[in-house]
């Protein structure tokens, strides 16, 4: 296919179990219809542009694919055959790079970096009979991408504009222990109906994945924005001029046409001059450890957001809370956001009872009036809140099954929940 120049062909968006209900409703957001919805896919039509804003601008999404094929596959010498039957020499650089991942559920396949080896493989031959030469090939994110989807005796071989997953923003230098990605953050953010136009408090901050994200959506500042490559910049014909293609700004003087790279500085300059800085809402976030808050600081600096965000060290219960007037009817004063201990990598379930039942009594004292979200992937401490939920929203944290507890309001059992 000619990535550069067609006009109208499926764009597979894959996210994480449980979150391609918000990334579907970014992408409504952003004025597309989607063709199709499963688990952990939504599926659009468009061209290079749209690659390249989807890239940009999705907050819940892991990679933006585009499918090359879609075979009968039985078993290994199959796929060693469909890869090698696709004309890879008009979509990489001879002299490039490109790395191979894949996720394979076939009875045939034991090893699972076998697909990967046998993809590699079959692109490098095919490179060296057209080209008589063969890109590099390895597991670095520095060049173009293929992914390989092999379910059953089914395969998809895709091109993978985004190579390391949009998920990795690139300002997370100090993860801390078990970290929350960003996409998820993201997710929890949208639903609990944070939109960056109220006061947001972020206590047991950790590595302050919650509180940039929460600043990134009031900014208007575009995730993709961050990273430093995607793979899309190393698919061949990415430098040179396309005719017909409007001419961006940052080329003034070529009128022939415009090059996919020029399109992209483009478009992030202009993601770029959508962002606020001005009456921002205050965003909060602490943590009982100085070395937590002082590692949150450097990754919100390196995101870009150091300045709209409150840091402090202290206990979860002494997290400032801004006096904030009577909001408009169906609104509430602001949200806060928790992300504790689970008891299942960290922390023992029968320790965290206490601080579970702590948090209820801080969102129930200190945050009435306010939209309250806790997510935990253990139910029994989730009950020691006690609190009205008005949501339970199904999330994966990695391999555990979570749940988002919404509290509207922040009252406790057995209070008038008006």
């Amino acid at each position: 296919m000619k990535i550069w120049t067609d006009q109208n062909y499926p764009i597979i968006i894959s996210c994480a179990k449980a979150l391609s209900r918000w990334t579907e409703q970014e992408v409504l957001a952003m004025g597309y219809k989607p063709i199709e919805v499963t688990e952990n896919t939504v599926v659009v039509r468009g061209a290079m542009r749209d690659v390249f804003r989807l890239n940009l601008q999705l907050r819940t999404a892991h990679r933006v694919l585009v499918p090359l094929l879609r075979t009968t596959c039985r078993g290994i010498r199959d796929l060693y055959e469909a890869v090698r039957s696709i004309d890879w020499e008009n979509l990489l650089d001879a002299d490039g790079y490109f790395s191979v991942s894949s996720i394979a559920h076939n009875r045939t396949i034991r090893d699972t970096r076998i697909p990967s080896l046998y993809t590699k493989d079959a692109i490098a031959d095919r490179m060296r009979e057209r080209c008589q030469q063969r890109p590099d090939s390895g597991g670095d994110n520095i060049g173009a991408a293929v992914f390989v989807y092999w379910e059953r005796d089914e395969v998809i071989i895709y091109l993978d504009t985004s190579g390391e997953p949009l998920s990795k923003r690139g300002y997370r230098r100090i993860p801390g222990s078990a970290p929350m990605q960003e996409t998820l953050a993201a997710a929890c953010l949208m639903g609990m109906g944070w939109k960056g136009d109220r006061p947001f408090l972020s206590p047991m901050c950790g590595s302050g994945t919650p509180a940039i994200e929460a600043a990134m959506i009031a900014m208007n500042k575009a995730p993709g924005s961050l990273k430093g490559h995607f793979a899309f910049q190393s698919i061949k014909g990415y430098g040179r001029i396309i005719p017909g293609e409007k001419a961006p700004t940052v080329a003034p003087r070529q009128t022939a046409g415009a090059t996919p790279e020029q399109i992209w500085k483009e478009m992030v300059l202009e993601a770029k001059k959508e962002e606020r800085r001005d009456n921002l809402p205050r965003i909060i976030a602490t943590d009982i450890s100085p070395e937590a808050v002082d590692n949150a600081q450097t990754n919100a600096i390196t995101a870009g957001v150091a300045e709209f965000i409150e840091f402090h060290a202290c206990d979860f219960a002494e997290t400032p809370v801004p006096e904030v007037s009577a909001p408009p009817p169906g609104e509430t004063k602001g949200c806060v956001f928790f992300n504790p201990e689970y008891g299942i990598r960290l922390g023992d379930p029968e320790e965290l009872k206490p601080i579970y039942a702590r948090i209820g009594t801080f969102m129930n004292e200190k945050c009435r009036g306010w939209t309250g979200a806790l997510i935990t992937g253990n139910p029994d401490l989730a009950a020691q809140v006690n609190l009205y939920y008005r949501n339970r929203i199904p999330f994966f944290n990695g391999p555990i099954d979570c749940r988002l507890f919404i509290y509207e309001g922040c009252e406790l059992k057995g209070q008038n929940a008006s």
